[in-house]
């Protein structure tokens, strides 16, 4: 039996770009500036991780002119979503599951006599 933590995409499960995906994964779209204050990320850090999900296919990032300046919106992909949301039910999987050795009879916390 392999343990559900094989399960994990390590890409996804750095808090910063788990963070970034879970605040896209509730929204149609969401402006680079409100993102990185969302996430309390600086602009670079911000950027650098958009950069690797993006690479990955995870979102999408569509840039448009505001005036004198370029606004920057993100989006999760079809296929970043997909992936966000195995990873949710990986981590679920592995918090109801523990992370104990199998036992011959296992007692369940709070039951031992």
């Amino acid at each position: 039996m392999s343990h559900p933590r094989k399960g994990l995409d390590a890409l996804i499960h750095s808090p910063v770009r788990f963070s970034i995906l879970a605040a896209l994964a509730n929204v149609e779209s969401a402006d680079f500036r409100f993102l990185a204050d969302l996430v309390e990320l600086s602009d670079s850090s911000l950027s650098q991780a958009l950069t690797a999900l993006s690479d990955a296919g995870l979102v999408e990032i569509r840039k448009e002119a505001a005036g004198r300046r370029t606004r920057t919106w993100v989006r999760i992909s079809d296929r970043g979503l997909d992936a966000f949301r195995q990873h949710v039910r990986t981590l679920e999987q592995i918090a109801r599951t523990g992370a104990i050795e199998p036992q011959p009879d296992p007692t369940p916390r709070g039951t031992a006599p």
